[in-house]
């Protein structure tokens, strides 16, 4: 049997931490930024953590082992 292949567009948009949870950024900060505040800006600028429903779906989009 092939090995599996990660898929490309999620490996650059996921990474692992360190405790094995998968960090992604956040949405709403490539466009149209004039009608945003500075500090909704500045929120959505730190990371966050995929939620438990989509673990799944993202570690089999990497290739990571249950």
């Amino acid at each position: 049997m092939p090995k599996m292949k990660t898929n490309s567009s999620a490996k650059k948009r996921f990474s692992l931490t360190g405790t094995g949870k998968i960090a992604r950024k956040n949405a709403y900060k490539s466009h149209i930024l004039t009608k945003k505040s500075t500090k909704r800006k500045r929120n959505l600028t730190t990371t966050s953590m995929v939620n438990d429903a989509d673990m799944g779906n993202v570690k089999r989009m990497l290739c990571i082992g249950k």
